[in-house]
């Protein structure tokens, strides 16, 4: 067994049950490419993504693999005038996490976190265990229970 990553450690923490996945992080570069590996709907399998507001506040939004952030939606959602992308390079000392490994449970800070509205059509959601090569599942009202996480139309 794997070491488990600090997502998975706060999971259990509180008790919240859930899959997790292992996949070969070299064959499956992609969002859409990890989903096909681990043989999912793509719609189902969500991207972290990390954003700086005009503010200077960062935010967490989490959209469906094979779909692009509406950044004027996640702005409008903020109450930001406008959001744009967390350069690669910052989101490690920033979040804690580095880019194709950015789970929205246990980053260094708790950033306000919003999820597209797709993720109510299905009992569980994949995502980002915390580290490239790992991807868990549970249900939005779990992940609710351990990340404020509001749900809001993103793409």
């Amino acid at each position: 067994m794997e070491a488990k990553t600090n997502a998975m450690r706060i999971l259990n923490k509180n008790k919240i049950v859930y899959k997790h996945y292992v996949y070969d992080a070299k064959t499956a570069l992609s969002g859409v490419e990890v989903a096909a590996t681990l043989n999912q709907n793509p719609a189902q399998v969500f991207k972290t993504l990390v954003t700086i507001g005009k503010s200077k506040q960062h935010y967490v939004y989490m959209v469906p693999v094979a779909q692009e952030l509406d950044l004027k939606k996640a702005a409008e959602c903020a109450g930001e005038k406008s959001v744009e992308m967390v350069k690669s390079k910052e989101l490690l000392p920033l979040t804690g996490y580095i880019h194709g490994g950015c789970s929205p449970i246990g980053m260094k800070k708790l950033f306000p976190t919003f999820i597209d509205e797709s993720a109510q059509n299905f009992d569980s959601i994949i995502f980002s265990g915390g580290k490239i090569g790992c991807q868990v599942e549970l249900s939005l009202s779990d992940l609710q229970k351990v990340v404020a996480v509001k749900v809001a139309s993103l793409i």
